[in-house]
Formats: C-alpha cells, structure tokens, sequence
C-alpha cells in the first residue's frame, strides 16, 4: 500500500512533530504508510474534509474524531 495522501502536507507532522523526527517517523509507519483507517485524522478527513480536522488531532484520537464526526452530521 502506498502512503497516506495527506502526509506530505500533514500539519500533524510538520508543524507538531517537527522537532522530533524519530518519534514522527514511528507514528508515521503506524498511521500513514501502509493503511491508514486507524488515523483518526485520517477519519475526519475521508467524512468532512481537509477543513474539519483540528490541528491538534493526534492519529491516536480515534474516539475524539468519532464525536466530531457525529456532531457535524
């Protein structure tokens, strides 16, 4: 499988995680490369958009992202 399409530009990693490589890069092989539908910002951005995740949704916050998904429908 290929890599997330929203890595590149992924605000997670380049603005929040950008001090610390080695730790991003183990998230990244967990959430981005590969399959990412345990990403909960990966899960807001396939229902609601590029616009809807918050900045500071971590990959892990699947439940968090659930909520704001529900609360948008």
């Amino acid at each position: 499988m290929a890599d997330c399409e929203c890595l590149p530009t992924c605000p997670f990693f380049n603005d929040q995680m950008a001090e610390m490589p080695s730790m991003a890069e183990i998230v990244k092989q967990r959430y981005c490369r590969g399959s990412n539908v345990h990403c909960a910002r990966h899960m807001v951005f396939r229902t609601l958009g590029l616009p809807a995740i918050p900045k500071d949704l971590y990959p892990s916050q699947v439940e968090r992202a659930e909520k704001i998904i529900d609360a948008a429908r």
